[in-house]
């Protein structure tokens, strides 16, 4: 794989044989980052679980501390007074069978979460196999399947962001901007990790978190000590 300069120099600031602790992760994350945008800082954590099975699940939703820097425009499926409420509280679309009429037929996609009020499920239902792979299905367990659609919308504009394992037992999550500096930064992990910790199924054996990495978008690997999580 091609790396231009900027990589190369950057990496030379880290060394990759070892394990640092959060901080100074995060410290070299920042100073590492050298694009001419304000790259977003990721959070890869592998765990000794087997996503394969039911009772081995590692998902949830937490609200960032400091948010995500990011603005998510958000859909919600809703209707009569819920609707409303729903746009009162920043949703950027709201609706109900013309909204998936307009996924289906115009393959529209303009929006980065979805919720749900548990009577829409019926007619959301009819777009898992678009949803789905994508990630957007809203699912009770991320807090995107709620009958207070409006409390949902607050806390995802306010910074809310949901884990779940990929199919190699990962976790990727942005925890901010490298213009958050390290100390925002790392209350935003060590809230996400805490709920990652908290999350741990009680089937998982052995050492439950494998490794942890951060990087910014375009910046190199940073390794973090996981003896201290």
């Amino acid at each position: 794989m091609f790396r231009g300069k900027k990589y190369k120099d950057s990496s030379k600031l880290i060394d990759r044989s070892v394990q640092y602790d959060v901080n100074e992760a995060l410290d070299l994350v920042v100073k590492s980052a050298t694009a001419k945008f304000d790259e977003t800082v990721e959070i890869h954590v592998k765990l000794g679980v087997d996503s394969r099975h039911a009772d081995q699940q590692v998902r949830g939703a937490i609200v960032l501390p400091n948010g995500t820097g990011k603005t998510r425009k958000v859909l919600v499926f809703a209707k009569d007074a819920k609707l409303d409420d729903a746009l009162a509280a920043g949703a950027d679309y709201a609706g109900g069978m013309e909204l998936v009429e307009k996924i289906t037929k115009e393959n529209w996609f303009d929006f980065d979460v979805v919720v749900a009020s548990p009577d829409m499920m019926g007619i959301v239902g009819r777009l898992g196999k678009v949803l789905g792979p994508k990630g957007l299905m809203p699912s009770p367990k991320a807090g995107t399947v709620t009958p207070n659609v409006a409390a949902a919308v607050k806390e995802i504009k306010a910074g809310k962001i949901e884990y779940r394992l990929d199919k190699t037992n990962i976790i990727h999550c942005p925890i901010g901007k490298v213009s958050f500096g390290t100390e925002k930064l790392a209350e935003n992990f060590n809230a996400l990790m805490g709920a990652v910790i908290k999350a741990k199924p009680a089937a998982a054996k052995g050492q439950y978190i494998r490794s942890c990495t951060l990087a910014s978008t375009m910046g190199p690997g940073v390794k973090v000590s996981t003896a201290k999580l």
